[in-house]
């Protein structure tokens, strides 16, 4: 076997080590499946072997779980239902043999198991896992658009009841190894580098070769759906699942389906019902359009797909960041994280230190969390030095601007800091809307200026935009792609244009419930539709988060710089009143669309003098229509920048639609929206949208080219690297 080596000792006991080839992770590969009955038959069949351990070869963790691409493409590849099943019944038949093969199976997890990596694990009789913040145990598939599909939705059903079951599945919870514990998942937490020795301590203590639910005696937990404690998970359950996806999501309902039907029979035919399950959700277009571009896409991505291959790797070692504001001193921790000696610059002193102690703050977090020592944190906040001194920026590799988002500012700052830069030394602005090309001016190395544009929090959001100006060179595309890798971002890759990308398609979101707002539509029935089609949060709430006062900044930027090509959005008015004349800048000062004094959030009372509401009743037929309404703007809008060369991959423009601005993950993404609606379909009802509401619904010529000649975004634009502007 090329993924998988046994070896017996003289108990008898047989190590089964997981170890793909070629990968420092393993995952379950069309190889690694096809495998797995064949070292089930042996422990089964040798009588030579007493039991079994599995563990894994690599250091990284145990297992990853499948390999999406590699699984989806074996599954479909058929293309009838039935070899789909079959397909998919490998594995599921693969485990079920493991765990009926009549001789004890432990599992020595030994790092991360995940989604299939974890549903191995469940299908062994014992599970013994290393005492480490590393380790993480879950069952994430829900967030790719599946459910667990190698029994998971019915071996942790039977382990720890329905409800527990169900939250973990349908949140895609990771679990740490204690808490896997105290929650039933695995039997025992040793210390790192013991998982083995423990595992086979439980064989020869007479480790029992049968699992609870194949025992006669086995009740599930907290009952079933005709138990009187038990119908209560369903009920309840239904409405939870309901409220968390709002029917966008196929795989939740039928993750539900697959376990209110499977705790009422025995195991294996549990484990078909889910097969029939899993298959069903694989097939829908919202699981494609999900695996597509938050794991194939999303992969290619963070390994530098668009980087261009003609320039040498770089490996930044220290960085300097202009600003210790929230934005400055998050780039300053998650650089600190990846090893990066950072100096972080303001104004004054005080500045500074409040930035650094931004950093402290959460680096306490993962220290009470176990995941560094004392040791690493007095470390990693030690690589950080806070003060006002440029010339500290000497040896920098690369110059992170972050500050005041106005031009002159910036412009200061850049002179300044270039003033200590050596050849070959990148600096990058992490502005969200004003050109690269016009800041680039203060440079005096503008093949050596490009935008680098975090999103707020900087900790918890993983996508990076890289804007490239008019004199962008190669270097410095490739500096900054290898500098986001470092750090563990997801990076794409723009052309410049005002707002960019992100924040030019995001704006239309927000700018969609103004418009909404001035129609005379309820604010709550507004939010309430935005939640409705998939997004984070509804457009006037977004708004507040983001800042009444920083729309209205960027607004007077944007008229200085249009002169009398700007054109104000409709609903602008009303920001403009709460900002300059109430004080309601949003979420910051407790005061905007809601008020935060009190939780949870109330709608402001006083919005209604500013915004009469005409439409306050719903119909299922209203809220499909404005859902698709928010949709459509903003995908209009993506298509508008394809056609001015803002972007031009379709894995970046849904990649960074997701990741950036909580683009409805349901659709993978603004351009597999189109796609998968089809081109002549989307113009038409784009342009209906532009007869009623106005041109800015109406689609761009490159739409109605594509449409005539039947062509796809997917199909036609095959992803590349990255020159120069």
């Amino acid at each position: 076997m090329e993924n998988f080596k046994i070896d017996v000792d003289a108990d008898g006991i047989a190590l089964i080590t997981f170890d793909v080839p070629g990968r420092s992770m393993n995952t379950l590969t069309s190889g690694v499946m096809k495998e797995i009955p064949e070292w089930v038959e042996r422990i089964k069949t040798d009588d030579a072997i007493k039991g079994a351990v599995l563990t894994s070869g690599k250091a990284s963790g145990f297992c990853a779980g499948a390999d999406l691409g590699d699984m989806a493409g074996g599954m479909l590849a058929g293309g009838s239902l039935q070899d789909a099943y079959d397909a998919g019944w490998k594995l599921n038949g693969a485990l079920r043999a493991l765990e009926t093969c009549g001789k004890p199976v432990a599992a020595a997890i030994n790092g991360l198991a995940l989604g299939g990596g974890l549903e191995l694990t469940l299908a062994c009789h014992y599970r013994v896992v290393g005492d480490s913040p590393k380790i993480q145990l879950g069952l994430p598939e829900i967030k790719v658009g599946l459910f667990p599909g190698g029994g998971g939705t019915q071996r942790l059903t039977r382990l720890v009841g329905v409800m527990a079951a169900m939250t973990a599945m349908s949140e895609g919870k990771s679990f740490r190894p204690n808490d896997a514990k105290g929650a039933g998942i695995v039997h025992e937490v040793v210390p790192v580098g013991s998982e083995v020795e423990a595992a086979k301590a439980w064989i020869k203590g007479g480790g029992k070769a049968v699992q609870p639910w194949d025992d006669k005696s086995f009740k599930l937990p907290g009952g079933g759906p005709y138990h009187p404690a038990g119908i209560q998970n369903f009920l309840v359950g239904n409405a939870m699942l309901r409220k968390q996806s709002y029917g966008n999501y196929p795989a939740v309902l039928n993750l539900m389906k697959a376990v209110y039907e499977g705790v009422q029979v025995p195991m294996d035919a549990a484990l078909r019902i889910e097969t029939r399950y899993f298959i069903k959700t694989l097939m829908t277009p919202q699981a494609q359009a999900m695996i597509r571009s938050l794991f194939l896409s999303k992969q290619e991505l963070d390994k530098g797909a668009v980087r261009p291959a003609n320039q040498p790797k770089s490996d930044p070692k220290k960085v300097t960041v202009l600003g210790a504001g929230m934005m400055g001193a998050g780039i300053a921790y998650v650089q600190a994280l990846a090893g990066i000696e950072t100096i972080l610059i303001d104004r004054d002193q005080e500045a500074a230190d409040k930035g650094k102690a931004h950093v402290e703050e959460l680096l306490k977090k993962r220290l009470s969390r176990g995941q560094i020592d004392q040791a690493k944190f007095d470390a990693l906040l030690g690589s950080v030095t806070a003060t006002t001194d440029y010339d500290l920026i000497k040896g920098s590799d690369l110059v992170i601007e972050a500050v005041f988002e106005n031009r002159e500012i910036k412009a200061e700052v850049t002179k300044r800091a270039e003033a200590q830069l050596e050849a070959g030394a990148i600096f990058g602005s992490n502005t969200s809307t004003l050109p690269i090309t016009g800041l680039a001016e203060a440079s005096v190395r503008p093949d050596d200026f490009i935008g680098i544009h975090f999103f707020s929090p900087v900790d918890k959001m993983m996508l990076v935009e890289v804007i490239l100006g008019e004199k962008t060179g190669e270097a410095a595309i490739a500096k900054s792609l290898d500098y986001i890798m470092k750090i563990k971002k997801t990076p794409i890759v723009v052309n410049d244009g005002r707002g960019f990308y992100t924040s030019r398609c995001f704006g239309t979101y927000v700018a969609e419930g103004l418009a909404m707002l001035e129609e005379g539509y309820a604010p709550a029935l507004i939010d309430n539709i935005g939640r409705m089609t998939g997004m984070p949060r509804g457009p006037l709430e977004m708004h507040d988060d983001v800042a009444l006062d920083l729309s209205v900044k960027i607004a007077k930027q944007t008229k200085e710089d249009l002169g009398d090509a700007y054109e104000p959005m409709a609903g602008w008015q009303v920001v403009q009143t709460m900002v300059e004349d109430l004080g309601r800048y949003g979420r910051k000062n407790g005061k905007g669309f809601y008020d935060y004094e009190t939780k949870p959030k109330k709608l402001w009372s006083g919005l209604s003098e500013l915004a009469p509401v005409k439409i306050n009743d719903s119909t299922p037929e209203l809220v499909e229509d404005q859902k698709q309404r928010l949709l459509y703007r903003q995908a209009v809008e993506v298509a508008r920048c394809w056609e001015e060369g803002v972007i031009d991959d379709p894995r970046e423009a849904d990649v960074g639609a997701i990741l950036a601005w909580g683009f409805a993950p349901w659709t993978g993404g603004p351009i597999t929206l189109i796609d998968q609606t089809g081109l002549k379909a989307f113009v038409e009802q784009a342009d209906k949208y532009a007869a009623q509401y106005g041109p800015r619904f109406s689609p761009p010529q490159l739409l109605r080219d594509m449409a005539a000649q039947g062509r796809t975004f997917y199909g036609d634009f095959a992803g590349k690297q990255k020159a120069a502007a």
